[in-house]
């Protein structure tokens, strides 16, 4: 049969909600589409300024063959994935190239030899539907439909056991390992599958893992601030991806969300999901370090004293990931003996802020990687029980990726970018019909933070 062919079947299979017996039965194509990076191109954007740089040129959809099935693993078939920063990082082979990753991989065993290839699958996010499991896979069988987080990684070290994130092998899958989740086929750890949501649609449920259990480690969970009951948290990018879920976070938990926005029409869209007290950087014209590194201390103290007038106090805790044009600020307007928990550094990753500020006043920084498998669990939980809505404001067919990813390298979107795999159209994988109806309103006013 050919791939192309064996692949419709398969996706056919899936949209008819076909039993998982019928679905392990059919053949497995021998190739099926990509989306790659290629290792002849790492060195397209050499000397080419980083604003003038397009991840389209790097993007390809190529025909590949499908990933190589080991222990412990499963094949699945994606029908749909969201964008991240990492795919706009790889596609730029900036700050590093993920080939190097892969070389890294390839050395350490026979099993990461396979990952060691001249081409990268990317895509870290996904919803799809279980193919095949490898030896030693009990919890998960085919036609189970699942959400994928990207924490890749054996276990096989002690201190990888009290946190997965703490295990030097530990990696971010479709980013630092191969076979991602923008193709027909993806091969994945079973220790990263968690149910899909069942009153959510496929792009819907892949736009949850990366940002979602981000948030959750950074703001809940024992690993990151701890979040307690009327704790004031200064999130940064209110409405984008990761700081959309902090600002439900910290409503459902108690807390009380101090969001900074770049217009007034994101402002009123927070509003109408409950956070009162909102900063509009843009309007009130903030810039806390200049070209040359330069901290403009008048304006730090401005934007405390404007945290104070809303909410009373310095924060709590900040939600920190621009990094470099914010964490100066993050810093200095955290309360004595707050935390600054920080993820990225979209802005720039060299941080230049007043260090008595923070050894002076007790604060502390804490610096967060995705999550653990628990900790995605029961991020993914909340979903489930509808306390937490996703963040989808766009949605891309797979052969568009590169415009997706442009989009996202000149920070002209916000929320979650879902990507079309194997979805004929946006909208479809709804199970829970009667709990979609009554988060229907919910749904939509998050989907529109845009």
């Amino acid at each position: 049969m050919a791939a192309s062919n064996a692949m419709q079947a398969i996706h056919d299979a899936i949209h008819e909600d076909a039993p998982g017996e019928e679905l392990a039965a059919l053949p497995l194509p021998e190739t099926m589409r990509a989306c790659v990076i290629r290792k002849e191109d790492e060195h397209v954007f050499d000397g080419v300024p980083e604003e003038e740089q397009d991840p389209s040129r790097t993007l390809h959809l190529d025909e590949v063959p499908i990933p190589p099935l080991g222990p412990g693993e499963a094949l699945i078939a994606p029908m749909a994935s969201a964008l991240n920063y990492n795919t706009v990082w790889s596609a730029r082979f900036a700050p590093v190239s993920t080939f190097r990753f892969l070389e890294r991989f390839g050395r350490s065993s026979e099993l990461g030899a396979r990952h060691d290839l001249d081409y990268h699958i990317l895509g870290s996010d996904a919803a799809g539907v279980v193919l095949r499991t490898g030896p030693g896979v009990t919890q998960w069988k085919p036609g189970d439909r699942v959400v994928v987080h990207c924490n890749y990684v054996d276990l096989e070290h002690a201190a990888g056991h009290m946190d997965s994130m703490l295990d030097p092998d530990q990696r971010i899958w479709g980013f630092e390992t191969n076979f991602g989740a923008l193709a027909d086929i993806s091969m994945v750890k079973a220790n990263q599958l968690l149910p899909m949501p069942d009153h959510l649609d496929w792009e819907e449920a892949a736009s949850l893992g990366l940002v979602l259990a981000t948030a959750y480690r950074m703001l809940v969970s024992p690993n990151g601030a701890q979040m307690k009951q009327g704790d004031v948290v200064l999130i940064w990018g209110g409405t984008g991806g990761l700081g959309g879920f902090a600002c439900q976070l910290v409503l459902n938990g108690g807390g009380v969300p101090v969001a900074v926005v770049s217009s007034e029409a994101k402002a009123e869209q927070l509003r109408a999901i409950g956070v009162e007290h909102i900063i509009d950087r843009k309007a009130e014209g903030y810039r806390f370090i200049d070209d040359e590194d330069n901290i403009d201390e008048s304006e730090l103290r401005r934007f405390g004293k404007r945290i104070r007038e809303l909410v009373g106090q310095d924060p709590d805790i900040v939600f920190e990931h621009p990094g470099r044009t914010t964490f100066p600020a993050s810093v200095y307007v955290c309360k004595r003996g707050g935390i600054v928990v920080t993820c990225a550094s979209t802005t720039g990753y060299n941080h230049v802020y007043d260090n008595r500020v923070l050894w002076m006043r007790l604060k502390r920084i804490i610096g967060s990687h995705f999550a653990n498998y628990a900790e995605a669990w029961e991020a993914n939980r909340l979903v489930d029980l509808g306390m937490l809505q996703p963040i989808l404001t766009e949605t891309f067919p797979l052969a568009d990726i590169g415009q997706a990813a442009l989009k996202m390298h000149r920070n002209e979107h916000t929320g979650k970018l879902g990507v079309l795999v194997g979805a004929r159209e946006e909208g479809l994988g709804v199970r829970n019909t009667a709990q979609r109806t009554q988060l229907e309103d919910r749904i939509k006013l998050f989907r529109e933070l845009a």
